[in-house]
């Protein structure tokens, strides 16, 4: 008992301190709130994550896409007010994604040689065939929003572009019997494109434009066209604050 009344004795000042200092801390926390919220320095930098389908535009007459071709995207944007009630901004950022092109267009390698036929006709018992770029990405975005400092929940439209740096293209192929996969490097390393994010709140429409073609100049099918192909990816993008 004498033990209890001790810890007590020693408790008490203890806890009354630890409350003092909680309190003196929110009360700053609720006067710099209240300080940023007269002056609306307030910024919407955000994490972000996207899905998308991916579509191959300009692509030769023979060539179809198949299974579903998809995107993922992530990465950080700073926010960078452009008037005094920051409803005009740009939006600077560094980000990954990973992009699959599903398609008949087969390429293989032989001798350091990347061949491409238009046709998986040859092939037996084809389960996947399909292109892959992991890129490092800058979205650029000019932000329009109707945003104020006491609410999160807004409408935004933010036009832009993004520039990409594909470290890392494969080709692949995989059938009932086997898997082949090599690095291609007739991908173009440096993509890039104009897109539009529109939505409210979280939840927001993604569309991306690839202006330059997603391989190298001058690569051809076997059969001697040119491969001008653009990417066309059109989905869902998450802002999170």
């Amino acid at each position: 008992m004498k033990l209890f009344y001790l810890l007590l004795t020693v408790a008490l000042p203890l806890m009354k301190r630890c409350l003092g200092l909680l309190c003196l801390t929110f009360g700053a926390l609720l006067y710099a709130q209240e300080s940023t919220l007269e002056d609306n320095s307030y910024l919407e930098d955000q994490f972000y994550f996207g899905l998308t389908y991916n579509a191959l535009l300009e692509k030769p007459d023979a060539v179809s896409q198949q299974n579903l071709s998809y995107g993922i995207q992530t990465g950080f944007i700073k926010d960078i007010p452009l008037n005094s009630t920051r409803t005009f901004a740009l939006g600077l950022g560094v980000g990954y994604a990973t992009n699959s092109y599903y398609s008949n267009l087969l390429a293989s390698e032989e001798n350091n040689a990347v061949s491409y036929v238009d046709s998986l006709e040859d092939i037996e018992n084809v389960k996947r065939n399909k292109i892959e770029t992991h890129t490092l990405e800058f979205p650029i975005e000019l932000r329009w929003r109707n945003s104020n400092p006491t609410e999160y929940k807004f409408w935004r439209f933010y036009p832009g572009i993004k520039l990409g740096y594909v470290f890392s293209g494969r080709s692949k192929l995989v059938t009932e019997a086997q898997k082949t996969a090599f690095a291609n490097d007739d991908l173009r390393s440096f993509q890039y494109g104009a897109m539009i994010n529109f939505g409210y709140n979280t939840f927001n429409l993604h569309l991306y434009y690839g202006l330059n073609a997603l391989f190298n100049d001058g690569v051809t099918l076997d059969n001697g066209n040119t491969l001008t192909i653009k990417p066309l990816r059109l989905g869902i993008i998450f802002y999170i604050l």
